[in-house]
């Protein structure tokens, strides 16, 4: 399925929940410098979901702050949890 995600670069630490304007929140504390926001929010996304990297693909908004990424359709249920802002995960966490 695909979702749209809206990144925070630059956040104080990694959290992956919440909703803006219907896409989940996905706050990093990489800069947006060279896709280094983008790769930690992919990873980031992947981890909060459950599934390994490669199963997150950006689609498109590689650039942009709002982004379309590709998740296994399995993890919709945890997926409705982190967009309520229900078990928001640090990227840190086990």
């Amino acid at each position: 399925m695909r979702i749209a995600i809206r990144v925070r670069p630059g956040s104080s630490r990694t959290v992956v929940g919440g909703s803006y304007d219907g896409a989940l929140l996905v706050r990093v504390s990489e800069r947006a410098v060279d896709g280094k926001a983008t790769a930690a929010a992919l990873s980031a996304v992947a981890k909060a979901l459950g599934v390994p990297s490669r199963d997150v693909t950006l689609m498109s908004g590689a650039t942009s702050r709002t982004k379309t990424v590709e998740i296994p359709d399995e993890v919709a249920q945890r997926l409705r949890e982190l967009l309520a802002g229900l078990g928001r995960v640090p990227r840190n966490a086990p």
